[in-house]
């Protein structure tokens, strides 16, 4: 694989290429990578009542639908977001995968899923008694991807 760099100093905005072959694996992985350092640039406010919090995303253990808000879990604390689900689908690093119509979760904090083959199967993290349930259509994308980590 060639790697290289044009430096331009008419462009407004930097743009990356990746010209290939064929879509693969490796080709899929550098697309990955690529969005995680880009979407570590995202800041992301959190409320907690009156107060702003400006918290790192590798503390987030999951975000979730509550009434008419979106709550980010950390071990110890819920805060509010302004965003939608499918908002922050679009941005979060690819460690974050959604689980169900009402929760994305970050992967790097999964300590068990206890499969239920009738109903959703439930994802537990460590430290902490907060868990959520994964549907059965999301199942299996979530374990490709804990797989993929592995590798």
């Amino acid at each position: 694989m060639k790697i290289r760099i044009e430096v331009d100093n008419k462009i407004e905005e930097n743009e990356v290429i990746i010209r290939c072959s064929e879509l693969n694996d490796e080709v899929k992985n550098i697309q990955v990578s690529l969005n995680d350092i880009l979407s570590q640039n995202k800041n992301i406010t959190f409320y907690k009542g009156d107060t702003e919090y400006y918290l790192s995303l590798d503390e987030i253990l999951f975000f979730e639908t509550e009434e008419n808000w979106i709550c980010a879990h950390t071990v110890d604390n819920i805060y509010n977001v302004k965003y939608k689900l499918y908002e922050l689908e679009e941005f979060l690093p690819g460690y974050f995968m959604r689980v169900s119509k009402s929760t994305i979760l970050n992967t790097n904090h999964i300590y068990s899923i206890t499969r239920s083959i009738s109903s959703s199967s439930k994802v537990e993290f460590q430290n902490t008694h907060k868990q959520v349930y994964v549907s059965r259509y999301y199942y299996k994308p979530l374990k490709i991807k804990l797989l993929e980590k592995r590798k």
